[in-house]
């Protein structure tokens, strides 16, 4: 059976002299770039490629983390990594606190203004970066638009029956 993968980010940029790599989070899980152990690397159009990561910081005030990996030990090592994403298998999920959600949990969730009315669309995915989006698609014109992930705007999400509500501000859903 062939192993599933999961994007948690990607190398964007090697890191001082001795090997180190900066990686852009796809992930709220910290411990996936500080805590050591096997990860993959997969450059766009070719296979996965497992990895042993020894080290992890986050960047003081930065979303950015540098990562050590075994093997890559001189610069010229660690910029031939730049733009692979970085991965984990698809069962690396970490346990999740009441409010939090995997993002391949959310996507295809229908969205609903009113907990008894019909859909409006469906989220597509949830981008990371500074505050967290919900990407949706409108079923009215196929429109995407971006929905801040926050108690405010999405106060219930029910994963079970498979939809979310949410209560935009106007002009959020505007095109």
């Amino acid at each position: 059976m062939e192993e599933e993968f999961l994007v948690v980010g990607q190398v964007v940029a090697a890191q001082g002299l001795k090997g180190e790599v900066r990686i852009l989070p796809a992930s709220d899980f910290p411990q996936r770039f500080t805590e050591p152990g096997s990860r993959w690397l997969r450059r766009r159009g070719h296979n996965e490629q497992e990895v042993q990561l020894l080290s992890g910081r986050q960047l003081p005030g930065k979303e950015l983390f540098v990562v050590r990996f075994e093997g890559i030990n001189d610069r010229t090592a660690a910029e031939s990594l730049v733009q692979q994403e970085f991965l984990v298998t698809a069962d690396d999920i970490p346990e999740l606190e009441d409010g939090e959600f995997h993002v391949r949990d959310l996507q295809g969730l229908s969205v609903r203004l009113e907990t008894e009315s019909d859909p409006i669309g469906f989220v597509v995915d949830l981008h990371h970066g500074g505050n967290d989006l919900l990407e949706i698609e409108l079923k009215a014109d196929g429109r995407r638009c971006l929905v801040p992930f926050v108690e405010a705007i999405v106060p219930q999400v029910e994963l079970e029956e498979g939809w979310l509500l949410i209560t935009p501000p106007k002009g959020l859903l505007d095109g």
